[in-house]
């Protein structure tokens, strides 16, 4: 078919608005994944000459060494937890501001700080309140109650860890929730309301349904996020204490950066990617099961 001049013209103008795009894509995107699988495959001291090893720095990961097994279960414990928690109390809290009127939009505004101030900020805050003589310890033992160590005992750093990363991430699932029940029609609701359905029926039987693509949405985005899990362990507990804190993309980053190993550090950076994908493509294959699209 031949081109009209105008067509080609919408077609230049298109190209010149994506350029930048693309060009910024290719440049921070495409060549530092590439670059750190061609690294992957060198023994690269970061100020050395590098030696190419093949596979080695992979079949080290997978066999020969027993931190990143502890680092890839710590990381899985992190997802899991953080990922039920944040949906579970991003859902109960953006059911409920959708029901409380006016004030709705003020305590939006509240739950979503967390998300715009820097990581580092929050962390900090939170590592004063969580020492051993810190805020919440104070406040225990006004109450004569003795605190335990938050972040330096093994059973209890995690936890705290994922309780300050909830806190953080929580406002983003909210605000994306509220619009997910904004968009529910009243109709459904009080036609099930008519035909006799209690609150929580209508909750399990049409809003659930309903919000599917709004959760199936918030899961995907969560689970991705908590796998890249860096700030609060490596501000709140440098992964310790031993290795209970420590996740893929600290000890990634130990590895490039402290262990001047950016072969190795780059076979973890991959590892991390695999593990992503598939969880990722997973989720996508039962979404035709688990996610209702009927409007």
């Amino acid at each position: 078919m031949k081109r009209t001049p105008a067509r080609g013209g919408h077609g230049r103008l298109a190209a010149v608005y994506l350029a930048p795009g693309m060009l910024g894509f290719l440049i921070f995107i495409v060549l530092p994944l590439v670059a750190s699988l061609v690294i992957s495959l060198f023994d690269w001291p970061l100020f050395g000459t590098p030696k190419f090893v093949g596979l080695d720095n992979y079949v080290r990961l997978l066999t020969g060494d027993p931190v990143f097994w502890t680092v890839l279960g710590n990381t899985l414990f992190f997802a899991v937890c953080y990922t039920v928690f944040n949906l579970v109390a991003a859902l109960a809290v953006a059911t409920w501001l959708h029901n409380l009127g006016s004030w709705g939009p003020f305590f939006r505004v509240l739950f979503f700080i967390p998300v715009v101030t820097p990581m580092v900020a929050n962390a900090l805050v939170w590592r004063l309140m969580l020492t051993d003589d810190g805020v919440i310890n104070s406040f225990l033992a006004n109450l004569g109650i003795q605190g335990p160590s938050w972040l330096s005992d093994s059973h209890l750093a995690m936890g705290s860890l994922i309780a300050m990363s909830v806190w953080q991430g929580i406002g983003y699932n909210i605000i994306v929730l509220g619009a997910g029940l904004n968009g529910i029609s009243p109709n459904l609701l009080e036609a099930a309301r008519l035909d006799g359905a209690g609150a929580w029926q209508r909750f399990f039987r049409v809003v659930l349904p309903m919000l599917s693509p709004s959760l199936f949405f918030c899961t995907v985005m969560t689970i991705i996020g908590s796998f890249k899990v860096f700030t609060q362990p490596y501000l709140l507990t440098l992964g310790g204490p031993g290795d209970s804190t420590n996740t893929i993309v600290l000890y990634l980053y130990r590895n490039g950066f402290s262990f001047d190993k950016l072969g190795y550090a780059s076979a973890l950076a991959w590892a991390l990617f695999v593990i992503v994908m598939l969880i990722t493509a997973l989720q996508f294959s039962q979404q035709k099961r688990l996610v209702n699209y009927d409007n």
